[in-house]
């Protein structure tokens, strides 16, 4: 097993979401994965019953003991819930993972279209995690809160992408899984280079947790040494084989198989 990736997201009990298809991900890229979990959620396939936040110096403190005894290659946040819990993991990272690479996924709007971040949560969202984030992947719907802009196609994720660079953050990968039409457009963009990752969309509605699963997939690669390329290609192709191996469980947006039988020294030719 190679890397360790801190992993600061909140929980789904339906399994397929959060802390548990972070972990999944991380063992499907033969890392390991720590947990620092920021809530508890209540849900199923058709979405978010129930959220219990977790306190403030709990959170702070799962950090703390596992970033001084275990250590971390990456920290990988998702869900934080509103500006308190934003403001005190990033002062526990700000004291402890000095250095280490942080891949954000700002979860604000989970599959159901439950609310997952407070609105008054976005600014300290910006302000605080996204300058010190490696990498940022919001799907579409997200970047048009970070960046304030309107996306409907691939100009509009470049400048979308370009106004979320401007706000501290060396790269972004913006999913376009949310825009209309079978071909499925992903951007990866840096202050100096973009590239298109282009696929085709596979019919399903057993989505849950696509986006934690690539961002941990991906902070898996960072944590292993990958080139950030490499671990998006190795990361996206992950997420589509998952998909097509899909279990079909629940009434509504259903897990993927994150237990998908593709060699992960295989995955990255996949794509």
């Amino acid at each position: 097993m190679r890397g360790r990736v801190l992993i600061v997201a909140g929980s789904d009990s339906g399994g397929g979401a959060g802390i548990q298809a972070d972990i999944k991900a991380c063992a499907a890229m033969d890392a390991y994965s720590a947990t620092a979990i920021t809530a508890l959620t209540a849900q199923d396939t058709l979405g978010v019953h129930g959220v219990h936040p977790v306190p403030l110096d709990f959170i702070r403190q799962q950090i703390r003991l596992s970033l001084r005894d275990i250590g971390a290659d990456v920290v990988k946040t998702g869900m934080l819930g509103d500006a308190a819990t934003i403001e005190a993991v990033c002062d526990a990272l700000a004291e402890d993972g000095q250095g280490i690479p942080l891949v954000a996924d700002p979860v604000m709007v989970a599959k159901g279209g439950s609310n997952l971040l407070a609105p008054d949560a976005v600014a300290t969202l910006k302000r605080r995690l996204l300058p010190m984030a490696a990498l940022v992947t919001p799907n579409i719907p997200e970047a048009e809160v970070l960046s304030g802009l309107r996306i409907t196609g691939l100009e509009e994720m470049r400048a979308a992408a370009r106004a979320i660079l401007a706000l501290g953050v060396p790269a972004v990968l913006l999913k376009g899984g949310h825009l209309e039409g079978d071909q499925l457009l992903d951007l990866l963009a840096t202050s100096d280079s973009e590239e298109v990752f282009e696929g085709t969309r596979i019919p399903s509605r057993h989505t849950h947790g696509t986006g934690c699963t690539l961002a941990s997939a991906i902070a898996a690669g960072l944590a292993q040494g990958m080139v950030l390329w490499d671990a998006v290609a190795r990361g996206r192709s992950f997420v589509q084989a998952a998909l097509r191996a899909a279990p079909g469980l629940g009434r509504g947006h259903g897990p993927l198989n994150h237990g998908v039988t593709v060699d992960p020294a295989r995955i990255a030719a996949l794509s």
